[in-house]
């Protein structure tokens, strides 16, 4: 079993974020950055699903060198090795050809990845994937059991939730409670120093898009405390100000 998951390096939310360039591009002084919460849970799933298996795990990152503190934690918590594309991933269609043409060459069984990252939340790259590579994709995952070469999927759909199988290989983009998310013990982050991480050039892609502008939400309003006993002045706000009613 060959398990490949893709992680994005992405701002903390609690971040403050800035522009530059005329606002065409992230300001990264002082942004402190994390490995993708989804997928961290693709990663904890993956971690699990080589354990049971006694498969390996390469993790993927299209991205630059700053990127490799979150390459190695991802190490830490149980990767045997990584590949590092380098190059700022412009659009989810410039991330999506990078890894798929690291599958193609590859052949992996199973590709894991978060269901959108946290930055932009595109939520596209597994089925770009997917597709480039003639394999079936499936999102959200909340659930995934092997069993020989046969997956059971569980993922939220409108309404509901949906169980289906479906042979490998597949890209999965993963959610939670898929797994619970991993910390690196001490063993695992001396481990991670000595494991490969191969650096290698991106294929060359046609681009797709790029930023016009970035502006910020607009700040947070005053907020109005109202007495428990004034009911009627609240609905009347709901009504007059806020227009939710």
């Amino acid at each position: 079993m060959k398990i490949l998951v893709c992680i994005t390096n992405v701002p903390d939310t609690t971040s403050k974020i800035t522009f530059t360039d005329n606002n065409t591009r992230l300001n990264k002084a002082g942004v402190q950055y994390i490995i993708g919460p989804y997928d961290d849970y693709a990663l904890a799933r993956g971690v699990e699903l080589k354990e049971k298996t006694g498969g390996t795990l390469t993790v993927l990152h299209v991205g630059e060198a700053d990127a490799e503190p979150q390459i190695r934690k991802a190490l830490a918590i149980g990767a045997d090795d990584a590949i590092r594309i380098n190059a700022e991933p412009m659009d989810s269609y410039f991330t999506a050809v990078q890894i798929a043409a690291i599958a193609r060459e590859e052949n992996y069984d199973l590709i894991l990845m978060g269901r959108e990252s946290i930055d932009y939340n595109s939520g596209v790259v597994h089925g770009l994937v997917g597709e480039m590579l003639g394999i079936n994709s499936y999102s959200p995952v909340m659930k995934l059991e092997l069993e020989g070469n046969t997956a059971t999927i569980t993922r939220e759909i409108d309404g509901g939730k949906e169980i289906l199988k479906a042979n490998l290989p597949l890209v999965l983009g993963c959610q939670e409670p898929i797994a619970e998310w991993k910390i690196p013990n001490m063993r695992g982050i001396m481990t991670a120093r000595t494991k490969p991480l191969k650096v290698v050039d991106p294929v060359s892609t046609e681009e797709m898009s790029a930023p016009v502008a970035y502006s910020l939400p607009a700040p947070k309003g005053a907020c109005k405390m109202i007495p428990a006993e004034e009911a009627e002045t609240l609905i009347r706000l709901l009504q007059t100000e806020a227009k939710v009613l």
